[in-house]
């Protein structure tokens, strides 16, 4: 069942409050009355039926609830924005512009660090990135390119294999030092990522395919991986660590093997172009990605 979405006003006028830290600020930074803000916010509380803001404090703080709102207006106004960046690129026809989506989590920890080199070998370049919850973004209007993960038989463009994927679980050395050898699925807090998608390693699947019994704590669940790669990095319990994400850390040691076996997925990674329509610089980016990006350890 589908609800009705609040006015866009409203949801603006809420991330406005929790991004300034008061209403005060909020009022200072729309141009507005505080009135009108705090007429706003109580608004969006009537239409989803729950507090959004803890009154009790001073100033108001969000609730659990207006956490998560918070995080996922702040989510869907910056792909909104991304993607009306990419439209304007393809409308005014830039030959030296190119936009590639990808998950948050390879746009983070692999894709963003490798752009310095890329733009070092071609200074005039611009890439736009537009990051996706998902490891299998489309080819929607204004991307040219798309980073995704999977089995690699799509047919909406031309796919490129990028490299496979190995996945072992990982948390910090301090923790794997506290619980003293191998770090066992049932002495530690288990960091999960929720996904619908069917490639998904889930730590349930891991167990099963590495032939270890299931385990029953729940632990702690996160809607894309760079919140559960933060928790792991602050001690909080252990995530499968994806190579092509974790890689980078683990040859920084903030975070290490928690003795566990590692895990060849049958999936891997891949460059999807669009089939028609490619400009020179998606054909660049996609030239240097495919043949000098660098690969995972």
């Amino acid at each position: 069942m589908s609800y009705p979405l609040p006015p866009l006003r409203l949801l603006t006028v809420f991330a406005a409050v929790v991004r300034s830290g008061s209403v005060q600020a909020a009022a200072a930074e729309l141009n507005v009355t505080q009135p009108a803000v705090s007429q706003a916010v109580r608004q969006l509380e009537e239409h989803l039926g729950q507090p959004l803001l803890d009154r009790g404090r001073r100033p108001a703080r969000p609730t659990e609830a207006g956490e998560t709102l918070a995080h996922a207006i702040r989510d869907g106004l910056g792909r909104i924005a991304q993607a009306l960046e990419g439209l304007r690129a393809a409308q005014t026809g830039h030959d030296g512009t190119v936009t590639v989506a990808c998950s948050v989590g390879v746009a983070t920890y692999w894709l963003m660090p490798q752009l310095s080199a890329f733009y070092r070998a071609h200074p005039t370049m611009l890439v736009n990135v537009m990051t996706t919850p998902t490891g299998a973004p489309a080819l929607s209007e204004g991307v040219d390119l798309a980073i995704r993960y999977g089995h690699g038989r799509w047919t909406d463009g031309i796919v490129h294999p990028l490299f496979g994927e190995v996945v072992e679980p990982v948390c910090t050395p301090a923790l794997r030092a506290r619980l003293g050898g191998v770090a066992s699925p049932d002495g530690v807090s288990l960091l999960h990522v929720r996904s619908d998608e069917a490639s998904w390693l889930s730590w349930a699947a891991y167990l099963r395919a590495t032939g270890q019994p299931p385990v029953r704590r729940e632990g702690q669940a996160f809607t894309n991986y760079v919140q559960a790669t933060q928790a792991a990095l602050e001690g909080h319990g252990m995530m499968l660590g994806w190579r092509s994400i974790t890689g980078a850390l683990r040859a920084e040691g903030r975070l290490v093997a928690a003795g566990l076996p590692a895990l060849a997925v049958p999936d891997g990674f891949y460059l999807v172009a669009r089939s028609k329509r490619r400009g020179r610089g998606s054909e660049v980016f996609a030239d240097w990605l495919m043949n000098h990006g660098l690969r995972p350890g």
